[in-house]
C-alpha cells in the first residue's frame, strides 16, 4: 500500500493540496496543488532533478484527469513504476479525497 498524507486545508475555493509519499522510485515524495481540476504546481522531492523538473513543467495547466490517463502505468527500467506513474497515483488519491 502506498502511504499518502492528505492536507485537506483549502487555501481558496476549489484548491486542493496533497503531499504524496512515493514507493519504488528515487523520488521520495510529490507535492501537488490543483485548482478546479487543473494542476497549478508539482514538486518532486528526490529523483532525477532535470527529469522531475521537466515533468512538473509539462503538467502545469493540464487537467488532473488528463495527466492521470497519460502517465499511469509508465515504468522506469525494470521497475514496475516510475516518477510519472507515482504522480498519477498521487493525483488519483487527491481526486478521490474531494
Amino acid at each position: 500500500m502506498i502511504e499518502t498524507s492528505h492536507n485537506p486545508e483549502q487555501r481558496a475555493e476549489g484548491v486542493q493540496h496533497t503531499l504524496y509519499t512515493c514507493q519504488g522510485t528515487c523520488s521520495k515524495a510529490i507535492e501537488v496543488v490543483a485548482e478546479d481540476g487543473v494542476i497549478k504546481d508539482v514538486t518532486f522531492y528526490g529523483g532525477c532533478n532535470g527529469n522531475t523538473k521537466g515533468i512538473s513543467k509539462l503538467v502545469q495547466g493540464m487537467k488532473v484527469d488528463d495527466v492521470i490517463q497519460r502517465l499511469k502505468g509508465t515504468t522506469c527500467g525494470n521497475k514496475p513504476t516510475s516518477c510519472p506513474d507515482q504522480l498519477a497515483h498521487a493525483l488519483e488519491q487527491m481526486a478521490s479525497s474531494k
